[in-house]
């Protein structure tokens, strides 16, 4: 009897939770995001720097190319390709808190990068068109362990229309960004490094 009440307690502060509207429409927006990108699976599209600085010019005169390469309900991996070198992946998961971004790193060999699964999740609802995620503890740990203490501060962003995907950096004195055109596939890339 006594479990039976538990549960029943346990019951309805769930549903009290998922009836609240900014749970309800935090899930629903990063939802309709997640499903936004994941529409796109399979397919490679053409991008540009459309802001950025100094710190960028690895992204100087080199093609840049994002392929929605692996799909599930909960995770999107996207290899991010600039010009020869395939090291990036954007791993875009569902958690029960909302959305995590994380960033795998890869040498050519397909061994980890000491600086790699960085990221954080989302702090808010965000909306189904635009998402940010914060540092996280673990990122900035690992930052410092590899003398990038500038990146502590680090927050990303990515966004989708019907016509662009943007991925976006900010921190003070830092702003970079990507646009990807949506409406022109591209040849798929090769497999990034340390994938199948």
């Amino acid at each position: 009897m006594k479990n039976s009440i538990i549960l029943q307690s346990l019951g309805l502060a769930t549903l009290s939770l998922l009836a609240m509207p900014s749970f309800a429409n935090s899930l629903k927006a990063q939802d309709a995001f997640f499903a936004q990108i994941a529409s796109h699976c399979g397919q490679a599209f053409a991008g540009k720097v459309v802001s950025g600085d100094s710190a960028d010019s690895a992204f100087s005169g080199k093609s840049l190319v994002m392929h929605v390469r692996e799909c599930s309900d909960t995770e999107l991996k996207i290899p991010f390709h600039v010009g020869d070198d395939h090291s990036r992946t954007w791993v875009l998961t569902k958690t029960p808190q909302g959305l995590r971004l994380k960033h795998d790193h890869r040498h050519q060999d397909g061994s980890e990068d000491a600086v790699t699964m960085y990221g954080g999740d989302t702090a808010d609802e965000g909306t189904n068109q635009k998402q940010s995620f914060p540092i996280d503890k673990g990122s900035i740990d690992n930052f410092i362990k590899n003398g990038l203490t500038q990146s502590v501060t680090n927050v990303w962003h990515m966004a989708i229309t019907p016509t662009i995907f943007s991925y976006q950096l900010t921190r003070e004195n830092r702003d970079f960004k990507v646009d990807f055109d949506l409406t022109q596939p591209q040849p798929l890339p090769p497999v990034p490094w340390g994938h199948k």
